[in-house]
């Protein structure tokens, strides 16, 4: 089955968009035991551009990882286009507490995802377009791909763009692409973003970083002035934008980056639509099964450390009997955080309160929060916590001066995490 996809540029209206067969591998050589090193002669190289017709962002990562384990791409490189609903993409070694707004992804709806390659977090909606660049190891070239990219915005929309130090692509000094990739054997990939008409208000509220008082060895993103393609050029479109990368991609010679025009791009494979499901791609089931799992997503975050410090209530400090040199003491609590698992709390309590007699020392609480997720497992325990002390406080006042202490100990933990 094929069809005719229409381009701004005419003379490349007749190349065909081809409904790719069930099994890819039924066209195209499955990834064998080649070693590194073995490099195809250029002319034998042929290229193709998938399409993904899935905006599921855990079904587009399988995708990816599948072609990325499977196929053979010694002779053939692959260009992927493909588009998420509303996602944040935390980089294989990052934080996503850290890098982005927990609160506003659950209030907007906005997944959290993590991809396999490293990098920063990136934002993705409808008026952005992805793209990852297939090919073996050893012809592995992120510039000649970010060049590919730049000679695409200018030829179709007059747009001077350049590659900067990190690799970033930038128009007048606003990035307008970011890029990462993942480096195997004999295979290798490197993706990257465009912005097109991305929604900035969502972007900068979801990844809006403040002080959270974490330690960590993370990968940190490094924030950019940012700009999208159609407030430099209002004709540019998400879909014209796919049009335009997908004909420069097949256009160019595949290491050399040679224009060849109408002639070399009709001997490619072409504009492919694909949809990433089991029966397209056999095991894609199990690799989304990963992508989508609170294992991969959160507990694959490096090791790190909450601390924050909070003053201790007037009402506690007046009940205390120890002496007081009129400073304000606070309390201290440090979460260790391993896995995505609360492995370790430490609370430092000030004299004051260790003699107040709203406080006995014990925060069982603080314990019982070892080993559960955070922060959604520990968050529930906290409420079940505070919901218990509230309810003792209301039925027997005799007894709430000895649980205030231990409901403010508690509540400092839950704005620890809430924090976070």
């Amino acid at each position: 089955m094929a069809l005719v996809m229409k381009n701004a540029a005419s003379r490349f209206a007749s190349l065909r968009v081809v409904v790719a067969s069930r099994n890819p591998s039924a066209h195209y050589s499955v990834a064998s035991s080649k070693k590194a090193g073995q490099t195809a002669p250029e002319g034998e190289i042929k290229k193709s551009v998938f399409i993904s017709q899935s905006r599921d962002v855990f079904s587009n990562l399988a995708l990816e990882d599948w072609v990325y384990r499977n196929m053979d791409l010694t002779k053939h490189h692959i260009l992927m286009l493909w588009q998420n609903s509303p996602t944040v993409v935390v980089g294989r070694h990052q934080n996503p507490w850290l890098e982005a707004n927990p609160q506003v992804l659950a209030d907007k709806g906005v997944e959290v995802a993590r991809r396999n390659s490293g990098g920063g977090t990136v934002y993705h909606d409808s008026g952005n377009l992805n793209l990852t660049f297939f090919t073996s190891r050893d012809v592995y070239n992120r510039r000649r791909n970010l060049d590919l990219v730049t000679r695409a915005l200018f030829r179709e929309f007059n747009l001077r763009s350049q590659v900067n130090a990190r690799e970033d692509i930038v128009i007048n000094g606003n990035k307008i692409s970011g890029t990462a990739s993942k480096l195997g054997n004999p295979n290798a990939y490197h993706h990257c973003t465009i912005l097109v008409n991305v929604d900035k208000s969502i972007l900068h509220d979801t990844l809006c970083k403040h002080d959270k008082g974490i330690e960590t060895n993370a990968t940190v993103s490094v924030p950019s002035p940012t700009v999208n393609l159609q407030d430099v050029n209002p004709h540019v479109t998400v879909e014209k934008m796919l049009s335009s990368l997908g004909w420069e991609f097949l256009r160019s010679s595949p290491l050399s980056l040679q224009d060849g025009g109408m002639d070399y791009a009709s001997k490619q494979g072409g504009f492919q639509l694909v949809n990433p499901t089991e029966d397209w791609f056999p095991g894609l089931d199990k690799i989304r099964e990963e992508f989508v799992s609170w294992a991969w997503r959160f507990g694959k975050t490096p090791k790190f450390t909450v601390t924050r410090s909070f003053p201790v209530p007037g009402v506690l400090a007046r009940q205390s009997e120890a002496p007081s040199n009129g400073a304000a003491e606070e309390v201290a609590i440090s979460l260790e955080v391993v896995k995505g698992v609360i492995e370790d709390v430490t609370l430092r309590i000030p004299p004051s309160m260790m003699t107040a007699k709203g406080f006995t020392g014990d925060a069982e609480v603080l314990t019982s929060l070892r080993g559960k997720r955070f922060c959604e497992s520990a968050m529930e325990i906290l409420g079940e916590s505070l919901g218990e002390s509230d309810a003792h406080h209301a039925s027997d006042q005799d007894h709430c001066s000895e649980s205030e202490g231990e409901r403010f100990v508690a509540d400092c933990m839950r704005q620890t995490m809430m924090a976070v």
